[in-house]
């Protein structure tokens, strides 16, 4: 953990070192929110949506393949006036599913201070907050954003946002509540990770605020580098009601919590018709084995680790970028992943080698315009204790208006 934020601290202070020297710019990367934020419109509204196709693979038995359409998102952004906006993002997912997944309101303070309130993204990594089918290679996300950062992670909550141009510097920096870790069954385990905690705003409960940060530097063209954390508990519901002298009712209740540590490090980078992109992603988890024994099913201990990994890295170049006349863009990629959720365990719990794997994806984006893309890839995974990796073959389309 310190080895990780002494390299992250390295390099965005080296980053940082050459801002004087750097003319200012625009941030490279901008969501669809953030589009929704910078229009002049009284009313504007977009949206995004993507259709899957999943075909498993395998050289001793047929598969059917999955078709699905696997979301689609309307966003509305309001301007009451010029400091202040509200933006919402209303999805429809597998067709028969309604989620919430942001639901703010924005006052500007002044030309570098927003303040926002209400159901908010947590800051962490890339996709989580660029998770628009257009803006980034393969059909689905990158698992480590799912394992690792539960993406689409949002939750209710306030706090600051904004640009310091001079440093070149973007931020945010929220309070919101915490993952749902015990409400009268445990949330959190090995095999999912922290990914069952999310409350995403639907009848959210609090029983202590949680802490979540980021700044990223964009003053070097093309290259974009962030740094993001996460500090807080999960909630349990036995807190609610107890006497504040219960001594054991409260010990009780502090055996349901996991203290939650993650920290983030993401860098992209493209130069001409290169795209190059990476996330590094560390979590820590106290009091797991308090939560183990607490949450244990019959006589078996639940299985959440004590510390969790994951990363990516993502290579791809627009092929048609020398080719002056012709407005598409064809951009092969390879991306190479490893995700453990089982990195650290309590002394009474066994690494499990499946929880630790190795991914490789490498596909096709066909951007037919600004905002439609065709995709496809083939996915290879292995976890440590398989003897040879799954393959499964996607194709799908995404647009973004």
């Amino acid at each position: 953990m310190k080895r990780i934020l002494f390299s992250a601290a390295l390099v965005l202070g080296t980053v940082f070192s050459q801002a004087q020297t750097q003319e200012q710019t625009k941030p490279e990367y901008q969501n669809i929110a953030d589009k929704l934020l910078t229009s002049n419109s009284k009313l504007t509204i977009g949206g995004y949506g993507e259709v899957h196709y999943h075909q498993p693979l395998s050289s001793e038995n047929r598969r059917n393949g999955e078709l699905d359409v696997h979301r689609m998102v309307m966003l509305f952004g309001y301007q009451f006036s010029e400091r202040t906006q509200f933006v919402t993002e209303l999805e429809f997912e597998h067709v028969s599913e309604v989620y919430v997944e942001q639901a703010f309101l924005q006052h500007k303070i002044n030309k570098s201070i927003n303040f926002r309130a209400g159901l908010l993204l947590i800051p962490m990594g890339i996709v989580n907050e660029y998770h628009e089918p257009t803006t980034f290679n393969g059909v689905e996300r990158p698992l480590v954003d799912s394992k690792i950062n539960p993406t689409t992670w949002r939750e209710i909550g306030f706090g600051l946002s904004g640009t310091i141009q001079p440093a070149n510097l973007k931020y945010q920096a929220y309070l919101v509540n915490g993952f749902n870790g015990y409400d009268g069954t445990a949330k959190l385990n090995g095999n999912g990770g922290l990914r069952s905690g999310r409350q995403k705003g639907a009848s959210s409960y609090i029983s202590s605020p949680n802490f979540t940060a980021k700044v990223e530097y964009y003053g070097i063209r093309g290259l974009n580098i962030g740094l993001s954390g996460y500090l807080g508990d999960t909630q349990s519901k036995l807190y609610n009601g107890i006497a504040k002298d219960n001594e054991a009712a409260l010990a009780k209740a502090d055996s349901s919590v996991v203290g939650v540590s993650m920290i983030g490090v993401d860098a992209r980078y493209s130069l001409k018709g290169l795209q190059l992109r990476g996330q590094l992603y560390r979590v820590g988890l106290s009091n797991t084995d308090q939560y183990n024994k607490f949450t244990k099913k019959a006589a078996a201990l639940n299985d959440l680790g004590s510390a969790m990994n994951g990363y990516y890295v993502e290579a791809g170049y627009n092929v048609f970028r020398p080719f002056e006349k012709i407005d598409y863009e064809l951009v092969p990629f390879v991306r190479l992943e490893g995700y453990d959720t089982h990195a650290e365990v309590a002394d009474n719990i066994v690494r499990n080698k499946l929880y630790k794997n190795s991914v490789i994806t490498t596909g096709l984006t066909l951007k037919l315009a600004q905002g439609a893309v065709l995709k496809t890839d083939l996915q290879f995974v292995k976890s440590d204790g398989a003897d040879s990796y799954s393959k499964v073959f996607s194709a799908g389309l995404g647009v973004m208006f």
